[in-house]
C-alpha cells in the first residue's frame, strides 16, 4: 500500500510518521485529494499520533524532542476491530475503548481520524488508478475509430460497385436501413418492369419445381435478410427472392405430402413401409418425368424432445450434424438468408451443403446442396422444408457432385404433452448414380432404406432418448457400478459421444477420405486410409483407418447381442489375447436395453487399461464401438472434468439389415438366407502407427492391421456357425 507521505509499517497495518516539513506539505496534498465533509481528520505528526498530543498547540512545544509511543500488537487489533465495526465512534465508545486498551481518549481519537484519512486516500489512489486506466483504453479506441473511419473511406460498395455513402450516413443505422428498403423496392419494380427477367426466372422455377412461378399458389412472405457488405457467396437480392419462391414451393409441397394419405402414400408390399405413388404425385404436381431414379419414403413417430428445440437443432448445421452422427458425416451453413420473424424461428430460410453416409466404406456418400425452411403452420406445429438449389446462371456451384437432388422434403413437427413432439418425416430424392454401389450394399441403397425417412426418424428417436438420458439427474435401475455424481455421468457420456463421431468419420467415404484396397479376404478385402491426426482429444501421429464390409446370414438382432455381451468377447477380439473382461459400470442410454455405456475391465489385475464401449440400436441398424482408456483418464472424467482432451482411438462394428426380403431373396455367395434375414456388418479398426507426425507409413504396419482385420472375421463367422 502506498501513501504520499513518508511512513513506514509497523505490526503490519501500523504507521508511524516522521516528523518533518516534507510529510507537512505531503499531508496538505492528500488532503486536498479528500472531498470535504464535516468529520475532516487532520493529519497528525509523530508523536501527536502516538501520545495523544494536541497538533493545535504552539509551534514552540512542536519544536521539542516528543516521546514516540508505538501501540502494541493487541491495542492495533482491537483498534482494526473496532474500526471495522465503527469508523466513527462517538465518545462513550472512545472511553470505553480507552479503558480497555490503557490509551488516552485523545490517542483513541486520534487514531480512528488518522485511519480514516488513509482509508479516504488509498480510495482516491485506487480511483485515480482506475481513471488513468478507462483514458486509455478510451483512447486505444478512438485510435481504431478513427483507422476504421479511413480505411472505410476506401470501401467499394458490393452492389453497385459505387463509393460509399457520406461518412456521417454510413454509421446512422436508421439511414443504412432507408437506403435498403429503398433498393428492395428497386428490385421489385425492375421484377416487375423487365419481362425478358422474369420469363428466365419462370423457366428456372419451372425446370425445377415443375410449374412457372405466375402458377404458384400465394405463400407468406419470407423476410429477406439486409444487405450484407461481406456475403461470401456473392448471392444477389434477385437470386435470394428466387431462393425464397423455391423454398415457400417446396414448403406448400412438403406440408402437403406429410399430410396426405392414399393416393400419394402406398404400402410396400415387402417390408410395409410407406412409398410414394409416382403417379399420383405427378398428377398432383404436374413436372417433367424424372430420367433418374427417384427414392421417396414417409415415417412417423414420437420423439421424447419439445418442439421448439427440435426446430431449433434442424437449423442450425451443427447440431443437426451432432444429433445425426451415424448419417449426416459434414454440414455446414453455406448462408443465412431470412433470421425469421419475431425472434422466432419461423421464416427462417438457410442455404446449406451436407454428405449423408451409410457405414461403410463401399457406398459412396451423397453430397447436396439446398434451402431449408423453417415455418409455423399453426399453433404448436411446425414445418421444415428442404430443397435442392439449381440455378443455370450459377454454372455448377450449388450443383452436388454425385448427381443427386433433393425434392422437396422435410418434417412435420407437432407439440405433444410432457416433451414429446410427434414427427413425420419424408425423404424425396433424385438419384444419379455414375457407379453403383457394391452389390453388398446394392439391395439395401436401391430399396430406399439406406437413406430413407425410417432411418432418420430411427436415428432421431435413439438421439433423443440419449440427449433425455444426458440431462437426468437421477440414476436408472439398469446402471451398474458407481458413477460418483450427475456430472460424472454426463461426464462419461459426452466422452462416448465423442467416440462415437471419431468412429463414424474414421469409416466414412466422404470426400478427402481415401481408401486404398488391399487383396485377399472376401471380393471387398480390407480397406486402409491413412490420416494425420493433430486434433484434441486423438491421439498426435500417423493414424491408421481399416475396414471391410461383410454379410453374414444371421438376423441383425442376433449379431449385435453376440458383440455387446462380454461374456462372449474373448471369441471375436483377437486384442484381449484371450482374456476375459468384466462389466464394472453401465449407463442407460434409451429405452432399449441395449443402448448402454459400458465400462469394461480385464480379468487380469496386472492391466491398467479400461475399455469404454458404446453400444445402440434402432429399427434402422445397431453399433458396438469401443476404445481403450487407461484408468487416470476414467477417473478423470468419473470425477466430472472436461473429458474433451482425452485422446481416444475408437474401433468397432456396425450392423444393418440386407435389404432383401428374407423368403425370396438370395444370398450373394449362393446358400439360402435365414428366415430372420440376413445382416450387413463392418469391421474397423484404428490403429497409431508413430507417434510422429511426420512419419512414413511402412509396409509393416499394412500387414498387421491385414492380418488383424481378416483374423477377426474368421472367428466372427466362426461363432456365429458361418461358412467361411
Amino acid at each position: 500500500m502506498y501513501f504520499p507521505f513518508n511512513a513506514s509499517p509497523v505490526y503490519g497495518d501500523e504507521w508511524v510518521l516522521n516528523n518533518n516539513n516534507n510529510n507537512n506539505r505531503s499531508t496538505r496534498n492528500a488532503n486536498n485529494i479528500i472531498n470535504n465533509n464535516s468529520d475532516r481528520p487532520t493529519i497528525s505528526t509523530g508523536a501527536a499520533m502516538d501520545s495523544g498530543e494536541d497538533p493545535d498547540a504552539p509551534d514552540t512545544n512542536r519544536n521539542k524532542k516528543k516521546r514516540h509511543h508505538r501501540h502494541t500488537a493487541h491495542q492495533i487489533q482491537e483498534l482494526e476491530s473496532m474500526f471495522k465495526e465503527c469508523p466513527h465512534p462517538d465518545e462513550k465508545q472512545r472511553m470505553q475503548l480507552s479503558r480497555d486498551l490503557g490509551l488516552e481518549p485523545r490517542q483513541i481519537k486520534f487514531w480512528f481520524q488518522n485511519k480514516r484519512t488513509q482509508m479516504k486516500v488509498s480510495e482516491a489512489q485506487h480511483e485515480r488508478s482506475d481513471n488513468c486506466s478507462l483514458r486509455s483504453e478510451n483512447d486505444k479506441i478512438r485510435c481504431e475509430n478513427i483507422a476504421m473511419r479511413e480505411a472505410l473511406k476506401n470501401v467499394i460498395c458490393p452492389s453497385c460497385g459505387g463509393p460509399p455513402l457520406g461518412e456521417d450516413s454510413y454509421f446512422d443505422e436508421q439511414k443504412l436501413r432507408m437506403e435498403n428498403a429503398r433498393l428492395k423496392e428497386e428490385v421489385s419494380l425492375c421484377f416487375l418492369q423487365n419481362s425478358v427477367f422474369l420469363e428466365r426466372v419462370s423457366s428456372i422455377a419451372s425446370k425445377y419445381i415443375g410449374r412457372p412461378i405466375s402458377q404458384l399458389p400465394p405463400v407468406q412472405p419470407i423476410p429477406i435478410s439486409s444487405l450484407d457488405l461481406s456475403v461470401a457467396t456473392g448471392l444477389t437480392e434477385m437470386e435470394k427472392s428466387l431462393m425464397a419462391e423455391m423454398a415457400a414451393a417446396a414448403l406448400e409441397e412438403a406440408v402437403r405430402l406429410l399430410q396426405a394419405d392414399e393416393p400419394f402414400w402406398v404400402k410396400n408390399s415387402s417390408d410395409g413401409r410407406e412409398v410414394l405413388d409416382l403417379d399420383s404425385y405427378l398428377r398432383a404436381f404436374p413436372k417433367k418425368s424424372p430420367d433418374v431414379r427417384v427414392e421417396a419414403s414417409r415415417d412417423s413417430g414420437l420423439v421424447i424432445m419439445n418442439t421448439l428445440a427440435l426446430v431449433d437443432m434442424f437449423m442450425d448445421s451443427a447440431k443437426w450434424a451432432e444429433l445425426f452422427p451415424t448419417i449426416v458425416s459434414k454440414a455446414r451453413t453455406i448462408e443465412i438468408i431470412a433470421t425469421g420473424m419475431a425472434g422466432s424461428r419461423s421464416g427462417s430460410l438457410v442455404l446449406m451443403s451436407a454428405e449423408l453416409q451409410v457405414l461403410s466404406p463401399v457406398v459412396s456418400t451423397r453430397e447436396f446442396h439446398f434451402l431449408r425452411y423453417c415455418q409455423q403452420i399453426e399453433k404448436g406445429t411446425w414445418a421444415v422444408a428442404d430443397v435442392s438449389v439449381d440455378f443455370s446462371s450459377r454454372e455448377n456451384q450449388f450443383a452436388a457432385p454425385s448427381g443427386s437432388r433433393k425434392l422437396p422434403s422435410g418434417c412435420l413437427i407437432q407439440e405433444m404433452p410432457n416433451g414429446y413432439s410427434k414427427v413425420t418425416w419424408m425423404e424425396h430424392v433424385e438419384i444419379e448414380e455414375k457407379t453403383p454401389p457394391h452389390r453388398l450394399y446394392r439391395e439395401l441403397v436401391s430399396s430406399g432404406l439406406a437413406f430413407g425417412a425410417e432411418r432418420w426418424l430411427g436415428t432421431l428417436q435413439r438421439m433423443c432418448e440419449r440427449f433425455a438420458c444426458l440431462m437426468m439427474t437421477g440414476t436408472s435401475t439398469r446402471e451398474l457400478g458407481v458413477i460418483p455424481s450427475v456430472e460424472g455421468k454426463r461426464s462419461m457420456m459426452k466422452l462416448s459421444q465423442r467416440m462415437i463421431n471419431n468412429f463414424c468419420a474414421s469409416i466414412s467415404t466422404s470426400s478427402g477420405h481415401r481408401w486404398t484396397t488391399l487383396s485377399g479376404l472376401n471380393d471387398i478385402g480390407v480397406r486402409v486410409s491413412v490420416h494425420k491426426s493433430t486434433d484434441p482429444g486423438q491421439p498426435h501421429g500417423v493414424v491408421l483407418s481399416a475396414a471391410t464390409s461383410l454379410w453374414l446370414p444371421v438376423s441383425c438382432q442376433n449379431v449385435f447381442n453376440f458383440f455387446k455381451d462380454e461374456r462372449t468377447r474373448a471369441q471375436w477380439d483377437v486384442l484381449s489375447h484371450g482374456n476375459s473382461v468384466q462389466e464394472v459400470a453401465q449407463i442407460t442410454n434409451g429405452s432399449h436395453p441395449g443402448n448402454c455405456i459400458s465400462l469394461l475391465a480385464f480379468n487380469a489385475s496386472q492391466n491398467n487399461m479400461l475399455i469404454l464401449q458404446e453400444s445402440c440400436t434402432d429399427s434402422s441398424g445397431s453399433m458396438v464401438v469401443y476404445a481403450p482408456v487407461d484408468l487416470p483418464a476414467i477417473n478423470i472424467t468419473m470425477s466430472g472434468e472436461d473429458p474433451s482432451y482425452i485422446p481416444l482411438l475408437p474401433s468397432g462394428f456396425t450392423i444393418t439389415p440386407d435389404g432383401q426380403a428374407a423368403s425370396t431373396s438370395s444370398n450373394p455367395s449362393g446358400s439360402n438366407r435365414s428366415s430372420g434375414g440376413g445382416s450387413l456388418i463392418t469391421v474397423a479398426f484404428q490403429i497409431l502407427v508413430s507417434s510422429l507426425p511426420s512419419a512414413k507409413l511402412n509396409v509393416d504396419s499394412v500387414t498387421t492391421v491385414n492380418n488383424l482385420i481378416s483374423t477377426t472375421v474368421q472367428q466372427i463367422k466362426a461363432a456365429l456357425n458361418c461358412p467361411t
